[in-house]
């Protein structure tokens, strides 16, 4: 048996070729186009020198081509590299760098950031342009190829070979340092921890890798999901996978809006929602209560039974609100991360409160451990470290150093052990604190101080600084500042934001500062990030940023 992500997405292919695979952008692709769309892309790939096991990247928002995409790279036995569409040149450089990639399919939009590193990194041989609705607008290098016109030239038969599930599927996530780091998984393990080979409720695990795909064709009815965060998000592509796997139907769309939403399911008549967080429940709730502006009445969402949540703050208040209004439905909130997927799942029920983190129960693979790698016990107060064993991540890409820091073995179990503290409660059930790092989680996005800080020394008339996350009604935390400068002349947010998007992406800039005569470091130069954060809480900003979009 191959538990492969290509294997797994054509066994639904084959027992239901004429069903809706994907819509978008007013059009619907077949599991059949899907098929022979995706064939020729992988085709295209292998003929033009991607070999197994090589890095292709996909750089774009979420849209039909991007799956089919994504279902190629698998086919041709590659590894995808998800790039994020907020990076600015130097992060892209970056990653395409690190990754070792050799050959990258992205929208038209980002052209010119594309053009701009191509001469850096000359190991990326082949470019393909998805034409989107900047379509004309935006010239490509002479060297890359219209992702149509690579289709018409190859050819769509399935004739790839025998797969493995050893192959690799890669998740680039934000690291320590600021710098994205690839987290390497056997595809049959993150198929089993992520895309439906353990019973999510029994835990059990799925022997027969056609059961998915039977299942969803004998069911008769087709479960329609919508993954709203951007697809560089583990958590979307999983939502993708796992309907593409029992023959459901994903809707796609590029950009997000709180009314978008709600006509999105109105229209396409969705199941199943996956969010990240207040960041997009608050937009939500407010359309939600203000109805539909095309109508001047309330959303038809009669067709929604799930609205599912992770990687981010899901505020209590919030969650009453959705309770309140979306009777009779099933709300939930997860936790996990790129290093051990999917980690517990709590059901939102109104008016249930308590102090502390999200509440969850955990599966059976999930534990918190003590310094010493013991686990936990029950109701004892003692705060440990969130960790998860059997299919786990092989490590990270190129980095011994922080798989050997991460990936641990105790008393014979290796774990995953991305830092997260946590508490069990005399109940079991495991409240969350927050991630040993000092990374800020702004909407679902990690935001690392280190490379924020680094981005703001780049201005003349700042000598010293540290960033830390405040609390924040929509986003669950903001990004702020306190900085030493040199002299007597404070740069405004304005005169920064020219100088850091020149660095790091527009979503990573600090809202607001705080000036101090002196940072505060121990002794050895290692930075204070208490003493930044009390004197947030306590002091005034000496500027605030006007509310912005991310």
């Amino acid at each position: 048996m191959s538990y492969n992500i290509a294997d797994l997405v054509e066994h639904a292919i084959d027992l239901m070729p004429d069903r809706v695979a994907l819509v978008g952008d007013g059009r619907e692709v077949t599991y059949a186009q899907l098929e022979e769309r995706a064939n020729k892309l992988a085709h295209y790939l292998l003929e033009h020198g991607v070999q197994p096991g090589d890095k292709v990247g996909i750089y774009s928002r979420n849209t039909v081509e991007a799956v089919e995409a994504m279902v190629a790279v698998f086919k041709a036995r590659a590894v995808m590299i998800n790039v994020n569409f907020r990076y600015v040149e130097n992060e892209l450089q970056y990653i395409f760098e690190n990754s070792d990639m050799v050959a990258l399919i992205h929208e038209r939009r980002y052209s010119e950031r594309v053009a701009a590193v191509r001469p850096k990194t000359p190991q990326l041989k082949t470019v393909i342009v998805v034409d989107d609705d900047t379509t004309g607008t935006i010239a490509t290098a002479a060297d890359s190829v219209e992702y149509e016109a690579a289709l018409a030239a190859s050819a769509g038969e399935r004739d790839f070979g025998e797969r493995s599930p050893d192959d690799v599927f890669m998740l680039y996530t934000g690291g320590t340092t600021g710098l994205p780091k690839g987290v390497m998984w056997r595809q049959e393990d993150w198929w089993r921890v992520l895309g439906g080979g353990i019973n999510f409720i029994t835990g059990e695990p799925i022997d027969d890798e056609w059961t998915q795909s039977k299942t969803g064709h004998g069911s008769g009815a087709q479960m329609v999901r919508f993954p709203i965060p951007p697809m560089i998000h583990g958590g979307s592509q999983t939502a993708v996978f796992h309907s593409l796997f029992d023959g459901g139907k994903a809707v796609m769309v590029p950009e997000f809006s709180g009314h978008g939403v709600w006509q999105a399911i109105d229209r396409h008549k969705i199941n199943l929602i996956f969010i990240t967080g207040d960041a997009m429940a608050r937009p939500m709730l407010d359309a939600l209560i203000e109805g539909n502006p095309e109508t001047n009445a309330p959303y038809d969402l009669s067709s929604l039974y799930v609205m599912a949540s992770s990687a981010a703050l899901f505020s209590p208040a919030l969650k009453d609100q959705f309770v309140e209004l979306l009777p009779n439905r099933l709300i939930s909130d997860s936790i996990g991360s790129s290093e051990t997927g999917f980690g517990g799942l709590s059901i939102v029920a109104k008016g249930v409160n308590h102090t502390g983190g999200p509440r969850v129960k955990i599966d059976a693979s999930t534990s918190v451990l003590d310094e010493a790698g013991n686990p936990v016990q029950p109701g004892s107060g003692v705060v440990g470290l969130l960790a998860r064993s059997g299919h786990i991540p092989l490590g990270y890409y190129k980095d011994e150093a922080k798989t050997a820091a991460t990936f641990k073995e105790f008393n014979g179990i290796r774990y995953a052990i991305p830092g997260d503290f946590a508490r069990v409660e005399e109940d079991g059930a495991v409240t969350m604190l927050g991630r040993g790092s000092v990374s800020i989680n702004s909407g679902g996005e990690k935001i690392y101080p280190e490379e924020v800080e680094g981005a703001l020394k780049t201005h003349p008339e700042i000598f010293d600084a540290l960033v830390v996350g405040v609390e924040d009604e929509r986003w669950g935390q903001r990004v702020v500042a306190v900085v030493q400068c040199r002299g007597g002349n404070r740069p405004t947010l304005a005169e920064l934001r020219p100088i850091l998007i020149k660095e790091i992406a527009p979503y990573k800039l600090p809202r607001s500062l705080w000036f101090v005569d002196e940072i505060k470091r121990s002794p050895a130069g290692k930075p204070d990030y208490r003493w930044a954060k009390a004197h947030t809480d306590s002091c005034a900003a000496d500027e605030h940023a006007e509310a912005s979009s991310k």
